[in-house]
């Protein structure tokens, strides 16, 4: 904990909580549980004096208070008034933070109730719509995002806004192929379990959307947790949970992907990513779904959680649906989660090299940064890394791909000194806290256990202490760094304070919650931070999710970038400017030449034009034309990779347990065949050599009997080019060492 803490809590025990009274609420609606008005006195409190940033809950935080609350309800502009808007105003205006310090939740409820009244009137308008006969033949539209349109101006304008989204809706219950008779009840029943699901809401669900609202008007990550909430946040810390392994948080009434946790069903599905959102959750093979959105998320929770070995079927929105009405249904057997499916594990990839001999390059796969101490011993990412690096110079890689896409972070400790296998003792990280204090962590004093050519892997995805390993390699001159135009971009910590210990002891019983606050800021050895700016590679490879609003610099209110002082570090590694301009050529002429980073190329060009378009068609005929042009362009990628004669790098896959149990290679391709890898040099690393040509080398059956609507294996491209790029790292190093030693015989 902070040491400010026990600061706040002797200013918190000295504070007044007597929430100000309330006036009487209507018949059905929502009231403040007894303990609301102190939680929010001392939740505003607590950040205002213990967030990084030390903003004021004052009068110019009211209007983003006010928009950050009514998006949770209605993101889209759908249920509320003009009217009521006007009447928010009128009655909170900027007295609306101010009046969290006393303890008035009044607006939260007063708010929260309209809004169900709006939706009970909604739902009843989608029943009568739907009996309603559309013909689809119209060449209307819909606005597809609604986010940034105005209010209906009144009752009227509503009706007509609802007809048109029933329309819409019932279109696309049309478009994937529902039966006729099922397709009106499908509409009606999302919307009569959307309002049930908000008509599950009590007190201290109201209070945490409220208070969450606060809390992200100072940043997105800070939040308030009810104690179902908090209860949950204490299970996800347990990594022998069952269940599919995702994080999620609420947004504008979805549960949005946080995160996929390495080694779950979720990550072995490869069908959840980051940013999707769950629609509805069905149990078993065949079971109804039910409705998510406006959920409570301990409800949620437990309707994807259950016992090892059963179905949940997921209905998500992806992230990067190029079309605002896709839905794709995952089904995954829910299984137990455990640390050891998580951990560190590596790969040999055969290169061919410039003098025909095949490179051997090392691949360490570090899905977070985990530690953990228990009876069985401690568990620590560093010192996995450290075995499988040991094993892989024992086998006589040539050089170190240390992959971190997608690794979302974790133990700072375990980063700090990972980067130290690498560069040896020195600066990592410096780490600032809300009072300004500077702190620079050193990895551990000594030599790197591996000083040869080396090449670091990101994504979009990679977060938080993946950035600041990559960036320390970096700055440093240790690595070269290869990704999309950036990392996630997040240089925050948070800290969670339980409020049992801040309240009075007549009010403990009422289980507080929790705050998640942040309160230290990262900053690079160079001295920038990786707040909104991330890490940028020096080899960009081309990326879809690079164009996706999904990082930390697209979210509301994000801290900004800024500097401070250098610290005071020494270069680690040899690579220079003018070797780095030589692999980007080279990279980009492969990227150029690729098919896949072809495909990759015409997905950024195609999402780009389709976000200009404001609206979506309300005509069938288009739609259907649409998604067959959709289809025939998937049909056409896999007819071509199905006639592909270059066959994926021959990869051998290697795990901890793998080295413990002294296992040998098994590469996935006859490479003799397909890469003019010879037996002796999978001998010389102590490798076998499977018979099976590798994926993607035959043509499937549906490639066979002219089917292309499924895709044939793809090769990892990405982690491909990031091999030549190695091996062209490698070359150079060769060629420097060769010169060298030319000079000394010359001398």
């Amino acid at each position: 904990m902070d040491p400010r803490s026990n600061t706040l809590l002797s200013l918190f025990l000295g504070l007044s909580l007597a929430a100000a009274p309330r006036p009487a609420a209507a018949a059905g609606n929502i009231e403040p549980a007894p303990a609301s008005g102190a939680t929010a006195q001392l939740v505003a409190r607590i950040l205002e004096e213990g967030h990084y940033d030390h903003k004021p809950v004052a009068a110019e935080t009211s209007r983003e208070l006010l928009k950050l609350y009514l998006r949770r309800y209605d993101p889209y502009r759908l249920f509320f008034l003009a009217s009521d808007i006007e009447e928010f105003d009128s009655r909170f205006g900027p007295g609306l933070a101010p009046r969290l310090r006393a303890g008035d939740v009044e607006p939260a409820y007063f708010i929260f109730n309209r809004f169900m009244a709006r939706l009970e009137e909604r739902v009843g308008w989608v029943r009568a719509f739907a009996r309603s006969t559309y013909t689809f033949t119209s060449e209307g539209s819909i606005l597809a995002d609604r986010k940034e349109a105005p209010w209906p101006a009144d009752g009227a304008a509503a009706l007509a806004l609802w007809r048109q989204r029933v329309e819409y809706d019932l279109l696309n219950e049309k478009l994937s192929s529902a039966k006729p008779e099922d397709q009106a009840a499908n509409v009606v029943k999302s919307y009569d379990r959307l309002l049930e699901n908000y008509r599950e809401f009590d007190p201290a669900d109201v209070l945490q959307g409220y208070l969450t609202a606060l809390a992200n008007c100072f940043d997105p990550h800070s939040e308030y947790m009810g104690p179902p909430a908090k209860d949950n946040f204490d299970i996800s810390l347990s990594l022998s949970l069952v269940g599919i392994g995702v994080t999620l948080q609420t947004e504008e009434g979805y549960a949005k992907i946080l995160a996929v946790i390495p080694g779950s069903p979720a990550a072995a599905s490869k069908a959840l990513h980051l940013n999707d959102r769950i629609e509805a959750v069905a149990q078993g093979t065949d079971g109804a779904f039910v409705e998510a959105v406006g959920m409570r998320i301990d409800r949620l929770v437990k309707l994807i959680r259950g016992e090892k070995g059963t179905v949940v079927r997921l209905r998500i929105i992806p992230a990067d649906a190029l079309d605002p009405s896709v839905r794709a249904v995952v089904a995954l057997v829910r299984d137990k989660i455990l640390l050891r499916e998580q951990k560190a594990r590596a790969q040999v990839v055969l290169v061919p090299g410039q003098d025909g001999r095949d490179l051997k390059l090392g691949v360490i796969k570090l899905p977070s940064f985990y530690t953990q101490a228990g009876p069985a011993g401690s568990e620590s990412a560093a010192l996995d890394v450290k075995v499988l690096l040991g094993h892989l110079t024992g086998l006589g890689a040539d050089g170190i791909i240390l992959d971190l896409r997608d690794n979302g972070g974790g133990s700072l400790e375990e980063a700090v000194t990972m980067t130290g296998l690498f560069t040896g003792g020195g600066p990592v990280v410096q780490v600032k806290d809300s009072r300004g204090g500077v702190r620079v962590l050193s990895a551990p004093p000594g030599p790197p256990d591996y000083a040869g050519p080396l090449v670091t892997l990101d994504s979009r995805f990679s977060a938080s202490a993946s950035e600041i390993v990559s960036a320390a390699l970096k700055d440093r001159g240790r690595a070269v760094l290869v990704g999309g135009e950036s990392t996630f971009c997040k240089g925050t910590v948070q800290q969670v304070l339980d409020l049992d210990s801040f309240m009075p002891l007549s009010l403990r019983r009422q289980k507080p919650g929790a705050v998640r606050l942040t309160s230290q800021k990262f900053y690079r050895v160079s001295g920038g931070s990786t707040q909104n700016r991330g890490v940028v590679p020096d080899i960009t490879l081309p990326s879809l999710s690079d164009h996706l609003e999904m990082t930390e610099s697209s979210l509301p209110n994000a801290m900004a970038y800024d500097e401070i002082s250098p610290a005071a570090y020494d270069s680690a590694g040899p690579v220079s400017r003018e070797q780095l301009d030589r692999l980007r050529a080279a990279s980009l002429a492969r990227v150029a030449a690729s098919p896949e980073f072809r495909f990759v190329k015409q997905d950024i060009a195609l999402y780009l034009e389709r976000r200009k378009e404001k609206t979506v068609s309300l005509n069938y005929a288009k739609r259907l034309a649409e998604r067959e042009v959709e289809k025939a362009r998937q049909a056409g990628r896999n007819k071509e990779r199905a006639a592909r004669k270059a066959a994926p790098l021959p990869v051998a896959e290697l795990t901890l347990e793998d080295i413990a149990a002294g296992k040998p290679l098994v590469f996935n391709s006859t490479a003799a065949v397909i890469s003019g890898v010879a037996a002796s040099t999978a001998a010389a690393v102590g490798a076998e050599v499977s018979t099976a040509p590798a994926a993607g080398v035959e043509l499937s059956t549906a490639a066979a009997s002219g089917d292309y609507d499924r895709a044939p294996p793809v090769p990892d491209f990405v982690l491909e080019e990031s091999a030549y790029v190695l091996a062209d790292l490698i070359a150079a190093a060769s060629r420097r060492n060769k010169a060298g030693e030319g000079e000394k015989d010359r001398r």
